[in-house]
């Protein structure tokens, strides 16, 4: 099979394109970290919500468009940049505790930034629990 077609991305002479370097994803790139907190202000306090412009926007569309899993995945990745200002070493862990509730819940979250402040409490809450049971062992 001499006049076979080559594999996708391979030219005609089957030469294959020089390597470019490895280029490592770079991971929230230009951002500036969050201002600490101001003097005489208790440990680990920051503002409390971030600025709309700073939060990725997600539309009615996009969201209705997309599978469940995608629509988990989109909501995930506005609440963590909602949560990350106020809790930058636990939005992660807040994020993926938040996402188990119901996607109309998390959208409630997502408009009504009272109530989203109030749910990274009540997980901060269960999560100061854990690591105290954790350390009485």
């Amino acid at each position: 099979p001499a006049s076979r077609a080559p594999p996708a991305g391979v030219p005609a002479g089957g030469a294959r394109p020089q390597a470019q370097g490895y280029k490592p994803p770079v991971r929230n790139a230009g951002q500036v970290p969050p201002p600490a907190p101001a003097a005489g202000a208790p440990a680990g306090a920051t503002p409390a919500s971030v600025p709309a412009a700073e939060a990725p926007v997600l539309s009615p569309v996009q969201l209705a468009n997309a599978s469940p899993m995608e629509q988990k995945q989109m909501l995930g990745e506005v609440l963590y940049m909602s949560i990350v200002a106020s809790q930058p070493e636990l939005a992660g862990k807040i994020t993926g505790m938040l996402l188990e509730m119901d996607n109309a819940e998390l959208l409630h979250l997502l408009e009504t930034p009272d109530s989203l402040n109030l749910k990274v409490s009540e997980a901060l809450a269960v999560l100061q629990e854990f690591q105290n049971q954790a350390d009485a062992k």
